[in-house]
């Protein structure tokens, strides 16, 4: 049988390892939710070019929804993405998050829905959220 002062600093050793693993943020906020329809349109940047990663293509899809007016049946509105510099920030909220990998290649093939919760404190994110729908 384990002593009490192992099992403690068993105890501890596993809530400091489950606090410091990589993609475990602290608790947060969320700032807000939305919804978003990955369509052709957002697959490409203003340039033409294909966009090959998920973050580049959610991104472009906050721009097309608020800069260009370019919006796919579904989509939803959000506060966050309206400004640009939030948007900007997009792939270092993301690599804080969390999206599973079958969820990033639907990103990138198109025409899946997407919920993006935004998480942070005070009105500042820190972290996205990404869940996909077919």
């Amino acid at each position: 049988m384990p002593s009490p002062l192992r099992s403690t600093a068993l105890a501890l050793s596993l809530a400091l390892s489950a606090a410091l693993a990589p993609g475990v943020a602290p608790a947060q906020d969320l700032l807000e939710e939305y919804v978003a329809v990955i369509g052709q349109r957002d697959l490409y940047n203003s340039k033409g070019l294909r966009l090959t990663e998920p973050w580049q293509i959610l991104r472009q899809d906050r721009a097309n929804f608020h800069r260009y007016g370019l919006r796919d049946p579904g989509d939803q509105g959000d506060r966050f993405f309206a400004d640009m510099a939030n948007r900007g920030a997009m792939e270092q909220m993301l690599m804080r998050g969390w999206m599973d990998p079958a969820a990033a290649r639907d990103i990138v093939v198109g025409g899946a829905s997407v919920v993006v919760r935004i998480w942070g404190r005070g009105g500042r994110g820190d972290h996205v959220t990404v869940e996909v729908w077919r």
